[in-house]
């Protein structure tokens, strides 16, 4: 599921983004995703390519990585993010929640570091 007001575009600085063109309230899903999770084996040689970039660490321990379907991996990271993720690893979805009121135009941001608001350094030289 993703609403849809929600599209892809370019950004300015980073490549593509996640886009809204329609007001959106805090706490509003905006997308559901499925994912394919891989082992760690299979993450070792994801991290020799692009997609390295585009995974996520999946299960309770963390000894997985999963690839999200859907916008999920289009989203781009800020601090001060206006999205959080939430991964149901019983169903195999990451869902995308707005933590902000969103107005019409403006990017979609998650924070790479799980929780919303989280200062911790990225591997990535982030803004």
């Amino acid at each position: 599921m993703i609403l849809s007001c929600i599209y892809i575009a370019e950004t300015k600085l980073m490549g593509r983004g996640v886009f809204t063109s329609a007001n959106i309230d805090k706490g509003t899903v905006v997308e559901e995703s499925p994912v394919i999770v891989m082992s760690m084996e299979e993450r070792k040689l994801l991290d020799q390519t692009l997609l390295h970039d585009y995974i996520f660490e999946w299960g309770g321990k963390k000894d997985q990585c999963c690839m999200a379907l859907g916008y999920v991996s289009v989203y781009n990271h800020s601090y001060r993010s206006n999205c959080e993720y939430e991964m149901d690893f019983k169903k195999g979805l990451i869902a995308i929640r707005t933590v902000h009121f969103v107005k019409a135009g403006e990017e979609l941001f998650i924070n790479y570091n799980g929780n919303w608001n989280d200062n911790k350094p990225v591997w990535f030289d982030a803004k």
